[in-house]
């Protein structure tokens, strides 16, 4: 199942410029920030003008938390994590966005917050065996590529 996107939905700068666009839900887009020090997806409605959840109509909400429940299930199941931090903060981003970001107890910002504490490390190869196996058992994401 697809749903009809906004015609005006435009990433906004700042995601594209920091993310990798793999493709999408049903409703979000997915990205993966470029930072290899951890495991780092976000979910991005593709719904123009929304800043917070609770101006998403009310399938789009259901949907989302639907899309992340899922994103969520196979971070930990393929990743293991000590902790999922799953949060919308938005405070320089204001596009609602969803960060699922898998923590370890031995990364290098546990406990505290991931943001601006050390410069991003990019990936060498984004696309490494653990993102393809994401993405190979995400079945819905797979049906819904990006043009």
């Amino acid at each position: 199942m697809t749903t009809e996107f906004a015609p005006n939905f435009v990433l906004h700068e700042r995601l594209a410029q920091d993310c990798l666009l793999l493709g999408r839900f049903p409703l979000c887009r997915l990205l993966r920030m470029n930072d290899s020090s951890y495991p780092w997806f976000i979910l991005v409605p593709e719904r123009a003008g929304i800043r917070e959840v609770y101006q998403l109509a009310e399938p789009d909400r259901v949907r989302l938390w639907e899309e992340s429940a899922e994103l969520s299930t196979l971070l930990a199941d393929i990743y293991r994590p000590d902790k999922l931090n799953v949060a919308a903060i938005g405070n320089l981003v204001p596009q609602l966005h969803i960060h699922h970001i898998v923590r370890y107890r031995d990364d290098r910002a546990w406990p505290g917050v991931v943001w601006g504490r050390f410069d991003p490390v990019p990936y060498a190869d984004p696309f490494d065996g653990r993102l393809r196996e994401l993405l190979e058992r995400l079945p819905r994401f797979a049906a819904n590529p990006l043009p």
